[in-house]
């Protein structure tokens, strides 16, 4: 994750409680995010579109991507 806000200048903040819309996370980060996951995995994720509406917080994206991985 904090390579993507690297990448567009912005700095990924030290408190998982952050708030993505404060930080400016959206959803095409978040896209950025799992396609940079599922190359390092060498496998794609499987989600739905429920599941990332309950995602508000910098800790919601990362809890949301382990489970993925041990899916």
């Amino acid at each position: 994750m904090g390579e993507v806000m690297t990448a567009q200048g912005r700095a990924l903040p030290a408190e998982d409680t952050a708030d993505l819309r404060e930080i400016g996370f959206r959803s095409l980060d978040f896209s950025e995010l799992a396609l940079r996951v599922e190359d390092e995995l060498g496998d794609e994720l499987n989600f739905d579109a429920p599941g990332l509406r309950r995602i508000a917080t910098v800790g919601d994206v990362l809890d949301f991507i382990e489970q993925l991985q041990s899916a």
